[in-house]
């Protein structure tokens, strides 16, 4: 409810008195007043009128609120993947995982759509989210769908990375990537809105960050090597223990394991870092890793970090049409219908492939079935989680990019500064690893957020 004052002109005839509103665009109210004919020829009159107005869709558009949008994004985008990778360190399958965050991922992608979308009249230039559903958009639809297409090949292909590089080493790889191609391709089709002097300064910091990640990778490997030679030397100089295999059972009883929705609690728990909890955690997790090659892992990394480079910029041509695809009169995409879209294709393409992959796994994975799925409630409510932090931080970002540029809202690519505090919180990673490791490891989070600082820095305003 909006008060407005409006001031009312007053017109005398010999007899009648017509009160005609000044104020153009609300229209024209008559009132007609009998015997006032000895009142002046014109009388204005401050009247105060309660007028009852629709709501307007919400669109962020200052450069403030998309910095918030970011900030927000930054954290949901890196807590989803600490909450999988602890899934999977915990034994579960990687594709009932992701089947569980598929569903909730889309989920968010509604609620944006029949709320944000949906508040408030449809405009012409504006329209809301089931207005635009039956208009003729499809062009840029496509290019939707074709971002969550690339999004979901990415998302899927770092569960199978974490495993062999690690959390922190694989957002680093992709998020390096993702900025290093995709901020240079949205800055060109923003018109060049972000501020290159401060922009690409802020690539360059990614760019000596993703090397300062590699870095940190090989270390803290060497370091785990040297952790295992040490504890099978020790095994070898103790008579009657036998040659040391590298894959002792480390939970003989499974009732002594506490799981994620378990009560029972393990007498004793190996220290983070030492050579025992690194078996311990093999001989726990979904995915093995011992005896293969940490390439695959990198290959795998790179290849999602193509995928998440390519996502950004389909999803800026579809809110902002710089192709001119659309037919003329037709209203651009408005970002929460172009969300939706996005979502559906990234569904389809997870169910898909995770369907397929139950039947007939990759990495030397069990054979699972749908059934087996469905009664697999071991860990599912925090998957369900992971797809709402992840729907509604990709929603964020959107938002962002779309008030103040998405060349600058891929500074949520900073999520490994995220992802790196509960890989330490969570998982352990770089406990008791050597100084080298810890030098690199604080480089590479202070080189992330100067990058941060600097995108965000960079931040312009779209002309509407």
């Amino acid at each position: 409810m909006v008060l407005y004052v409006r001031k009312f002109q007053v017109e005398a005839s010999s007899e009648t008195l017509i009160l005609r509103q000044k104020k153009a665009g609300y229209g024209q109210v008559d009132l007609l007043l009998q015997d006032f004919s000895d009142l002046p020829s014109l009388i204005s009159i401050p009247i105060v009128r309660i007028s009852f107005t629709g709501l307007k869709m919400y669109v962020v558009e200052s450069k403030g609120g998309a910095i918030a949008c970011m900030l927000l994004a930054l954290f949901f985008l890196g807590t989803w993947p600490a909450i999988l990778t602890l899934l999977e360190r915990r034994g579960r399958l990687p594709q009932h995982t992701y089947l569980d965050y598929s569903i909730t991922n889309l989920l968010a992608a509604v609620v944006i759509a029949l709320t944000f979308g949906q508040i408030g009249e449809s405009k012409p230039d504006m329209p809301n989210f089931i207005t635009q559903l039956s208009q003729d958009n499809w062009t840029c639809v496509l290019f939707a769908m074709a971002g969550g297409v690339f999004l979901s090949l990415g998302n899927l292909s770092t569960q199978y990375a974490w495993a062999f590089v690690g959390l922190s080493v694989t957002e680093v790889i992709t998020s390096s990537i993702t900025v290093v191609i995709g901020t240079t391709l949205n800055y060109f089709l923003d018109d060049r809105i972000n501020k290159a002097e401060i922009l690409f300064p802020g690539v360059g910091c990614f760019l000596i960050a993703v090397c300062l990640g590699s870095a940190v990778h090989f270390s803290n490997a060497a370091d785990n090597e040297a952790k295992l030679s040490a504890l099978s030397k020790l095994y070898k100089d103790v008579p009657g223990a036998g040659e040391f295999s590298g894959f002792k059972e480390a939970f003989p009883n499974k009732d002594g394991i506490k799981d994620l929705e378990s009560e029972s609690v393990r007498v004793e728990k190996s220290k983070a870092g030492t050579a025992d909890f690194l078996i311990e955690l093999e001989n726990k997790r979904a995915i093995k890793v011992f005896g293969k090659s940490t390439f695959i892992g990198l290959g795998i990394a790179l290849f999602a970090g193509v995928c998440f480079s390519l996502f950004s910029p389909a999803f800026n041509l579809a809110t902002n049409d710089q192709w001119h695809t659309m037919k003329a009169g037709i209203p651009h995409l408005v970002v929460y219908t172009a969300f939706f879209y996005f979502s559906v294709s990234c569904f389809v393409v997870a169910i898909i492939l995770n369907i397929g992959f139950l039947y007939h796994p990759i990495l030397n994975l069990p054979r699972s079935s749908l059934s087996a799925y469905l009664n697999d409630w071991n860990g599912r409510k925090w998957a369900l989680l992971a797809g709402l932090l992840c729907g509604f931080g990709n929603g964020l970002q959107f938002m962002g990019g779309q008030a103040a540029g998405y060349a600058a809202a891929d500074a949520v690519q900073a999520l490994p500064l995220v992802s790196t505090f509960w890989g330490i919180l969570l998982f352990g990673e770089y406990r008791r690893s050597s100084k080298r490791t810890y030098v690199l490891l604080v480089s590479m989070l202070f080189m992330f957020i100067v990058a941060v600082g600097v995108l965000m820095a960079s931040s312009g305003h779209r002309k509407t």
